[in-house]
């Protein structure tokens, strides 16, 4: 992650000359994972929406546009866009990115990866889906990509913090 704004922009002036020249799966990542960081460092809602619209709009384009591309690749791209439609409901509040974000990952859910889970679970929590939340967290406890601050900081989660399951499932993992 770069340090501040001016340099993510100047590696976007990059990237975009480099998608110019020659496309592909990896530098797609790339550009759209700069444009979410300028997400971060935005105070002005309207610029965060535009330049989630052009995350969104690289990373939906990537998953489609190149024939051979590595389960990897595909996961990293899906994940980086899931993650882009959480933002997008963080800053709408509206919870069809949450159903978009599931539409997205649970064909992959087969796939062992943790960070797949955990947002499934933030979504399924989103749309007040106990029953999966509790699904996908169990799965993202066991996973390798499990992050204990994470889930106990995250603030979707907050609400689970009291009850009795997720105190088990927390504590399970320590042991």
């Amino acid at each position: 992650m770069l340090n501040n704004s001016q340099e993510i922009i100047a590696r976007i002036g990059e990237t975009d000359q480099l998608y110019l020249d020659a496309n592909s799966p990896e530098l797609a990542l790339e550009r759209g994972n700069l444009r979410l960081q300028l997400v971060t460092f935005s105070n002005n809602r309207q610029e965060q929406l535009y330049f989630l619209h052009e995350a969104l709009a690289i990373l939906e384009q990537a998953r489609i546009e190149f024939e051979e591309i590595s389960i990897q690749l595909y996961v990293d791209l899906s994940l980086q866009l899931a993650k882009a439609y959480m933002i997008y409901f963080e800053l709408s509040q509206d919870n069809k990115f949450a159903l978009i974000t599931q539409q997205i990952l649970k064909p992959l859910s087969h796939l062992p990866y943790g960070d797949l889970y955990f947002f499934l679970a933030y979504a399924s929590m989103v749309k007040k889906e106990q029953a999966l939340t509790k699904h996908w967290l169990r799965k993202y406890v066991v996973s390798s990509e499990y992050d204990h601050e994470l889930l106990h900081t995250h603030p979707a989660f907050k609400p689970l913090r009291q009850e009795i399951w997720f105190i088990e499932l927390i504590k399970t993992q320590f042991h």
